[in-house]
């Protein structure tokens, strides 16, 4: 559980404790089931972090909506954005392991998380993550409902892959960036887990995927 979920979910559970007192419990109910959506809405399942060099996990859960190439500042990028709806987990993780190199914050605009303009217009943090020989950029991207971004780390910190780094509140988009050092594997339409998932491989990886695929088919399955 994330301490977010306490948070929201004790004041309620207050509220409904004196309404219910005050009046008929009935009247409670309302305030008892929202705090019960806060506790599962925050929730944090623990992940299984594929082993090996190379691989790209999904930094969040949710639904691959695009893949497509993108070019800024002159580089020729990949970009694979994953929508999450309000049912998803919405903890977020990093995809590689490594040192983050970069965070920068940018205030914006709270368009649907489906529309594509919402990647360069919405609020959003943008961390760069370098290791195993990698870098990777992903983007914490407020949505309509979205309203809080957290980033739990630093510049120069360490991350193991599939480690916690963040959280987007109440439906989002994350996108990741990817250079040609490495070549996709996820596939639109995908659904994905934060921190298991693997969207993407080093061209030296692809030899360790055999395993993989099995994984993200009983993952989606689900």
């Amino acid at each position: 559980m994330v301490p977010d979920g306490y948070y929201y979910a004790l004041p309620l559970i207050l509220a409904s404790a004196l309404v219910a007192w005050l009046s008929d419990p009935l009247w409670a109910l309302p305030a008892i089931l929202l705090a019960a959506f806060f506790l599962w809405f925050f929730r944090d399942p623990q992940r299984t972090v594929p082993d090996g060099t190379g691989f790209v996990v999904s930094p969040a859960d949710g639904k691959v909506t695009d893949i497509s190439p993108v070019t800024i500042d002159g580089v020729r990028l990949t970009r694979i954005s994953i929508f999450l709806n309000v049912f998803n987990v919405h903890v977020n993780r990093s995809p590689i392991a490594g040192v983050i190199r970069d965070v920068k914050y940018q205030k914006g605009k709270y368009l649907n998380a489906m529309n594509e303009a919402s990647a360069g217009q919405n609020e959003q943090n943008i961390v760069t993550v370098e290791g195993e020989g990698q870098t990777v950029v992903f983007k914490q991207i407020a949505g309509l409902l979205a309203r809080r971004i957290v980033f739990s780390k630093k510049v120069g910190e360490l991350v193991e892959r599939g480690e916690r780094v963040g959280l987007i509140k109440f439906g989002s988009r994350v996108d990741v960036l990817l250079d040609g050092s490495t070549s996709v594997y996820a596939k639109l339409g995908d659904h994905v887990r934060g921190g298991s998932s693997v969207l993407a491989y080093a061209h030296s990886a692809p030899g360790l995927l055999a395993g993989v695929g099995a994984e993200q088919s009983r993952q989606g399955a689900r």
